[in-house]
């Protein structure tokens, strides 16, 4: 199938089946695909946790909007971005760039020091809306992936961050969530929009030719 069927085939589940799991293969490739998701300057300043363990679930649902989605899906990815940046952040990834690379550490310092500068003019503040804007394009990928794969998923932000952040250790790792993925299987009896038309704003109002 072409990206253009799976993304119509697939659409924000509303209840899934506990006891349908995603394989080990598949989630893989997920978390692979959004690990390979552009960001800005290479940083990748956010990293995945992957929730399957069903205490944790448990834990987490206070506070999430859909709690039966949190409760029963398969896997829920927590996109969680670094809290702000700094020198000794970006140094060790673009030590890792240069090491990857065969290249002499320090290769990019022109580059590094820019941003640096840009970045050490901001508060935590801007770093944290900057960081988290990188999330949702893993987040853009990874569900284009699911779809692919035939594994239904949900993104949400409806969730109370300072509970998931607070099971999670978050804080400790210097991130804070942004958003989560449920991955799992559909319960068509209960999930309600499956056998619903997929909906989308006609192509001649959302396109805006100048």
């Amino acid at each position: 199938m072409s990206l253009i069927e799976d993304l119509n085939w697939r659409h924000a589940v509303k209840a899934y089946d506990p006891n349908k799991k995603v394989s080990e293969k598949d989630l893989h490739t997920i978390l692979e695909a959004a690990r390979l998701a552009p960001t800005s300057s290479g940083l990748q300043p956010f990293r995945i946790i992957v929730v399957e363990n069903q205490e944790l679930k448990e834990k987490m649902v206070p506070g999430a909007l859909n709690p039966e989605v949190m409760r029963d899906s398969s896997h829920v990815l927590v996109f969680a971005a670094w809290d702000s940046y700094s020198n000794e952040k970006i140094d060790k990834v673009y030590d890792h760039h240069t090491d990857v690379r065969a290249l002499p550490r320090g290769r990019f310092g022109s580059y590094t020091d820019k941003i640096k500068e840009i970045y050490g003019a901001q508060t935590p503040e801007q770093h944290f809306a900057h960081t988290a804007r990188q999330t949702y394009i893993a987040l853009g990928i990874a569900l284009a992936q699911a779809a692919e794969l035939k594994i239904d998923s949900t993104p949400a932000e409806g969730f109370s961050n300072e509970v998931v952040d607070e099971v999670l250790g978050l804080k400790a790792l210097g991130l804070k969530s942004v958003s989560l993925l449920y991955l799992g299987y559909r319960d068509e009896t209960h999930d309600w929009l499956s056998s619903m038309k997929k909906v989308r704003i006609p192509m001649d109002e959302f396109i805006i030719k100048k």
